[in-house]
């Protein structure tokens, strides 16, 4: 798959697909993975009076608590492709008095963004689906000032992360599963070899490449019940992909298969599974 398709599948697919459903379980998500996000912001030390941009900022979770961080010395810009979700950020900016927060739709690859205006750049989850990364990242890397710092987080591969995998190998016994991304193709999983990142990155111009091994347990759908802890897992993430030609008697097969299977994983009426992620740290050169 050639960039340019690959950039209109991905805008397509966040604004179309994913994006009305990040939306639609937006507190649920932030809980979920707000956890790892925070992780990555704690190594890239954000301070008062600093001016940081937000990639694939998504419905502003990330932009929020960057602005918590800086203050009103400081700046943040919140960046994303899907329109939905860029709406529902911008509400909760308005509703959080950030004026010194913004957020803008635009791809990061091709965006233009003042030169040398920021500090640090910060992304949760949102770096994994350019479709050239090595240009995204490059342009990005225009935005930050002499020694700017680069701070995100991203999955490690699949089979090491239960709160996916568990349910994918699952659905494999009913359903065919669409085959994986190639190793450079743009998904959820496409950042797992840490040599791939290391060479995108020093490719765009950053030095001081460290990938940091993190493992923590997530918790599910919290304050959900268990049937609805699937329910939200069956439809989020990797396995919209697995079941999207999927029947309905399969849907409900699988949301069944996957239910039995997972039970072990409840702990203290939570459904409680493993990720491991790489937490990011680079600088501009």
């Amino acid at each position: 798959m050639n960039t340019v398709t690959a950039k209109i599948d991905q805008i397509q697919y966040w604004n179309e697909t994913a994006g009305p459903k990040w939306v639609r379980y937006q507190a649920t998500l932030d809980a979920q993975i707000g956890p790892l996000g925070l992780a990555a912001m704690e190594r890239l030390a954000v301070g008062s009076g600093e001016r940081v941009l937000d990639v694939g900022c998504g419905c502003g979770a990330t932009t929020l608590e960057l602005a918590g961080r800086v203050g009103p010395s400081g700046s943040v810009l919140g960046v994303d492709v899907s329109a939905p979700m860029v709406e529902v950020a911008r509400r909760r900016l308005a509703a959080a008095g950030f004026a010194h927060a913004r957020v803008e739709l635009g791809d990061a690859t091709t965006q233009r963004f003042e030169p040398g205006e920021r500090d640090a750049l910060f992304s949760r989850f949102g770096v994994m689906f350019f479709p050239d990364p090595t240009a995204a990242f490059r342009n990005l890397r225009g935005a930050l000032r002499s020694d700017g710092r680069l701070g995100f987080v991203c999955w490690q591969p699949v089979d090491r992360n239960p709160w996916t995998y568990l349910a994918l190998k699952t659905a494999s016994q009913y359903v065919t599963l669409p085959p994986r991304p190639g190793p450079e193709d743009p998904g959820p999983f496409s950042f797992a070899d840490a040599e791939r990142v290391r060479r995108i990155l020093g490719g765009a111009g950053f030095v001081d490449v460290v990938l940091e091994p993190h493992e923590q347990e997530l918790v599910i759908a919290a304050g959900a019940s268990y049937e609805d802890a699937i329910d939200f897992l069956v439809q989020l993430g990797p396995m919209t992909a697995a079941l999207k030609d999927a029947s309905e008697a399969d849907r409900e097969r699988v949301t069944v298969a996957v239910r039995e299977a997972l039970a072990p994983h409840v702990s203290g009426g939570e459904l409680r599974l493993g990720s491991a992620t790489w937490l990011v740290r680079a600088r501009a050169a």
